[in-house]
């Protein structure tokens, strides 16, 4: 059997309080995750089939009644494809503004596009994406060939 660490004293003035101080937190969570989750189009179930945490556990969380670990917090933010880091205002990089700025200027479409060529590029290999990068950069200079002119059709008699 293992010894009992000795007994600390509390001062008597300190009796009943907490030794790390209790404040509100600046952000709510739940209201993030929630925001987040809408804007990429999932349910609570599609976090749930991505990470394993159960759906009554997520909107407790989304609630309010919950707060979720950081191991927690990093399953659904890659189960919705963000960085951790944006479920914290203001913990922006100066890299992170450039790359927010960069995604400003690009078109729903073009973020689209990115998003599936970053979902498959995690399986390739480094020589795959210089030859994935070289035949978008040949497809980009390929001119197109001139839109062909049809004729419009008679009508038949």
């Amino acid at each position: 059997m293992r010894p009992l660490a000795p007994l600390r004293k509390i001062p008597p003035n300190q009796e009943g309080v907490d030794s790390v101080p209790k404040e509100k937190p600046k952000v709510n969570i739940g209201e993030v995750i929630r925001s987040y989750r809408g804007q990429r189009g999932l349910s609570q179930g599609d976090i749930e089939r991505r990470t394993g945490l159960l759906r009554c556990y997520l909107s407790r969380v989304e609630n309010g009644h919950t707060v979720p670990s950081l191991e927690t917090l990093a399953k659904i933010a890659e189960a919705m494809e963000i960085a951790l880091a944006d479920f914290f205002p203001g913990a922006e990089t100066p890299r992170d503004r450039d790359t927010q700025k960069m995604l400003g200027e690009l078109s729903e479409d073009e973020i689209r596009f990115l998003s599936e060529i970053k979902k498959y590029s995690t399986t390739l290999s480094d020589g795959d994406k210089r030859l994935v990068l070289a035949m978008i950069r040949k497809m980009a200079t390929v001119i197109p060939p001139p839109p062909r002119k049809v004729a419009p059709r008679r009508a038949a008699y």
